[in-house]
């Protein structure tokens, strides 16, 4: 993996940053593995790695890679490349990764709220249940219009080079 040109990089510190953000996720509901590959990659400065550099970093199996990367591919929080030149995928985070992590979730959201719709028509919207499923509803069509209205601010902020 590329590392911090300086050399100021302290990897003992690092590797305990991995572990504990790796603990965070998976407090969250990320599986352990997946935790922490993905934590091993934002502390890389490239931000990438293949998966025989994962398995070394983390002493791990190559399966245990296979399905790590597996998982943070399919819920888009980072994203299988290969160099121009090269044999060998690798794995990154792009710098970016947060805004497209949640930019994607339009559609998840989107489907939740059609699924919801065919609920309430199912049980009756006037039942109890149909509206819980309608608040429900609401909530998810809320909180889709909220994320382009702060994705759009996200974007301003990074223009300007602001802090929040």
């Amino acid at each position: 993996m590329t590392e911090h040109p300086s050399g100021a990089r302290d990897d003992p510190a690092v590797a305990r940053f991995v572990e504990r953000l790796a603990l965070v996720l998976t407090d969250a509901g990320i599986p352990r593995m997946p935790s922490r590959v993905f934590a091993l990659l934002l502390a890389t400065e490239s931000g990438k790695a293949t998966a025989s550099e994962l398995c070394e970093a983390l002493h791990v199996s190559p399966a245990a890679i296979s399905g790590a990367v597996r998982y943070l591919d399919h819920v888009g929080l980072i994203v299988k490349a290969r160099d121009p030149g090269e044999r060998r995928d690798h794995y990154e985070v792009t710098d970016d990764l947060w805004y497209e992590a949640f930019a994607n979730r339009d559609k998840l959201m989107q489907g939740w709220i059609d699924a919801l719709s065919e609920g309430m028509t199912a049980v009756g919207p006037a039942t109890h249940a149909g509206r819980r499923l309608g608040q429900t509803q609401r909530f998810i069509e809320f909180l889709l219009k909220e994320m382009v209205t702060m994705r759009e601010r996200w974007r301003a902020q990074e223009q300007d080079g602001s802090p929040g």
